[in-house]
């Protein structure tokens, strides 16, 4: 069997909950906000489901229609479902794996802009964790006020704390390369 995606993780884990169709997962996952964490779209959703099916992780219970809407199968999570996310979950927790973020690649390649081209960069990406953060943290407030326990959130929190290192660690580079003490070596193109 595949390695489980975390589109598939997460298809699994709503199924572990109760059973629901497709369009029903789409919609709780972006109301608890679960594009924070994964790429969420309907195509891949559907796409996602049907191999788990086809894997026998997640089986059909049933149709339904209502109104002019398309018909909707119902699924529910199988045993060997709800072993494969205890398994991913148990590994992905345990292992640390490299996942090649944009980021680092294209601060490598950084100094190939002008300084001052580069330092307004990076005060946009600033702004925009700025933005991140005070998002995640009305996220958090809002689910400690409706008393969701922590370890349904505690990825938000998690998130929070990387948002929070790139800002203070890019607030720290920003000081350093206008103060000159990191020299910008910057070729200018032929």
């Amino acid at each position: 069997m595949a390695e489980l995606t975390p589109l598939a993780i997460a298809v699994l884990a709503l199924l572990h909950e109760r059973q629901m169709h497709a369009y029903e997962m789409y919609q709780l996952l972006l109301q608890r906000r679960n594009d924070r964490l994964l790429k969420v779209k309907p195509g891949s959703l559907y796409h996602t489901v049907e191999r788990l099916a086809g894997q026998e992780l997640v089986r059909a219970t049933g149709t339904e229609r209502a109104g002019n809407r398309p018909e909707r199968t119902t699924y529910e999570v199988t045993a060997a479902g709800t072993r494969a996310l205890q398994e991913r979950v148990q590994t992905g927790i345990e292992s640390y794996a490299y996942e090649y973020p944009l980021f680092p690649v294209v601060l490598s390649e950084a100094h190939n802009l002008d300084m001052d081209d580069a330092v307004e960069r990076f005060r946009r990406r600033l702004g925009d964790l700025d933005v991140q953060l005070a998002d995640i943290g009305e996220a958090i407030t809002g689910a400690i006020e409706r008393q969701v326990p922590e370890a349904f959130w505690m990825a938000a929190d998690y998130n929070r704390a990387v948002l929070t290192a790139e800002r203070d660690w890019l607030t720290t580079l920003l000081q350093r390369i206008e103060s000159k003490d990191l020299s910008w070596q910057h070729r200018k193109t032929k």
